[in-house]
């Protein structure tokens, strides 16, 4: 028995399954630390190969999918192989071609572990056959894991721009939706889009929580990404609670609803994937407001709210930066 092989081969497969089980199973936890270096790296790359190039940044999701992937079964037929190869002349060929090699080895762990049935090989009667089963379960388990994990992360992407689209439909700016809900005494009908708002963006706050590759899966466009539209909403909530005089303000429990959503969100990703920008981006314009007709407070009363929200704006501004974008004021796409 070659211990050397052996001790490598459980050490490799422990890695492996605590990985998968973490990455797949622990809501929680996050992804397992394979995983999330493997994320990490994958974006990293991908922003320094062209850091302005949404359709390539759009390829970050998948990417990090097919490489965890192919690591996972790697890592895991490995594993199985120096286990097997630990274990001396189990393996039997009921061919009677010769010694066993290594790729004898390979072939057996590979048809074993994904269950394809019985091949050329067989490992000898006793303890080597429970193991043999057990290189079966894992395989089994593998699939079926990340089956379900690939479905639950598709329908998450799928929900989250859902959420960007819906608030990108009334309004791409903050001044917008603020101008759009005036009807020239009051804000109608803007109770039920918040609502809603506050509803998607928990089930996305939660996604992220138990499946981090959302944060790389980029949107090519714009108006489909939900951290720009989170940004849109946030400032849009700003120009409501401190913009607008109170006497005209909707009502303040949708308000703080709409306004603690977005906090969680930020929460989820804060020290993970997101650093806060060194200062805080440009103000929401409330001249354009004016303009429409909105009453609004003086410039020098909301600069002063302004103030009070520095962290959350830098938090915010970081975020955008963090996924190749600009700050919404800046960009008309």
């Amino acid at each position: 028995m070659q211990l050397t092989y052996l001790t490598f081969g459980v050490l490799i497969l422990l890695i492996t399954v605590s990985d998968l089980l973490w990455t797949t199973l622990w809501i929680e936890g996050g992804a397992g630390p394979l995983t999330s270096q493997l994320m990490g790296w994958t974006w990293r790359v991908l922003r320094r190969i062209s850091p302005q190039n949404p359709r390539l940044l759009s390829l970050s999701g998948p990417i990090v999918f097919v490489l965890s992937l192919t690591i996972w079964i790697v890592l895991l037929w490995s594993g199985w192989t120096l286990i097997f190869a630990g274990a001396g002349s189990i393996l039997v060929d009921t061919l009677n071609r010769g010694p066993i090699s290594w790729y004898d080895r390979i072939y057996y762990t590979g048809y074993t572990i994904f269950t394809l049935g019985t091949g050329d090989f067989v490992s000898e009667k006793g303890p080597w056959q429970i193991v043999t089963i057990l290189a079966t379960g894992s395989g089994m388990l593998f699939v079926t894991l990340t089956a379900t994990y690939i479905i639950s992360v598709l329908d998450a992407v799928t929900q989250k721009r859902a959420f960007a689209s819906n608030v990108s439909g009334i309004g791409t700016q903050s001044e917008e939706i603020v101008r759009t809900s005036w009807n020239g005494e009051e804000f109608q009908g803007l109770d039920l889009p918040l609502n809603t708002f506050v509803t998607q963006l928990t089930i996305l706050t939660e996604n992220h929580k138990a499946y981090p590759i959302l944060h790389y899966f980029h949107s090519a466009q714009t108006d489909r990404s939900p951290v720009i539209e989170i940004t849109v909403l946030d400032e849009a909530l700003t120009l409501l609670r401190f913009g607008i005089p109170e006497q005209h303000q909707p009502d303040e429990i949708i308000l703080q609803s709409a306004r603690a959503s977005v906090d969680n969100y930020l929460e989820t990703l804060n020290g993970s994937f997101v650093k806060p920008a060194d200062s805080p981006p440009s103000s929401p314009d409330l001249g354009a407001l004016r303009k429409a007709g909105l009453p609004t407070v003086s410039d020098e009363d909301f600069e002063m709210s302004l103030q009070e929200l520095d962290n959350r704006r830098r938090m915010l501004l970081g975020l955008v930066n963090s996924d190749s974008r600009q700050w919404p004021s800046e960009t008309t796409d």
